[in-house]
């Protein structure tokens, strides 16, 4: 079974709100992830079974605003505190912990990490996701637990600026 999985940048949050964990999104962000859900809505061909986030308000909150534009129940995100502040090494726990019967997942989490995580799944040139960034994979021949090291192809990587019009 082909997996499809969905790394996102969390969307652009408050810089004057402390500490950290609680900085909530920005009316940007806000506008931001609700187009970039709009557009995913359009892109993503299954059902997605799982949205994994860390427990960062602007994480927790684009997940929300995802799920409500892709018509996920909420009942399907799972927070994680071992996301925030964290490795790749972490996040690819996270995948690596996804029961086999998901096939469509989406991660939110926060730079450098997530960036560095989607060049290490596909080893494809990510540089540094901009704020609600999204990198799309295919993941073949393998289970959740096997992921790692070029263990995916990248399917396509988009920002908020470069779908706008779509």
């Amino acid at each position: 079974m082909i997996k499809r999985l969905y790394l996102v940048r969390h969307a652009t949050a408050s810089q004057s709100v402390s500490p950290d964990i609680v900085r909530p999104l920005t009316s940007s962000g806000m506008i931001d992830v609700a187009r970039m859900g709009k557009f995913l809505s359009k892109k993503i061909e299954n059902p997605v079974d799982l949205v994994i986030t860390s427990n960062a308000e602007r994480t927790q909150m684009t997940a929300k605003v995802l799920c409500e534009q892709l018509g996920i129940d909420e009942d399907k995100v799972l927070v994680r505190r071992s996301l925030y502040e964290s490795s790749p090494k972490h996040y690819l726990d996270a995948i690596n912990a996804i029961p086999e019967n998901v096939q469509t997942a989406i991660l939110v989490g926060h730079n450098p990490s997530i960036s560095y995580f989607a060049e290490y799944l596909t080893h494809a040139e990510i540089d540094s996701m901009p704020t609600c960034g999204v990198v799309a994979m295919t993941i073949e021949h393998f289970t959740w637990a096997e992921v790692g090291k070029k263990s995916a192809t990248l399917t396509f990587y988009e920002t908020p600026e470069s779908i706008l019009g779509n």
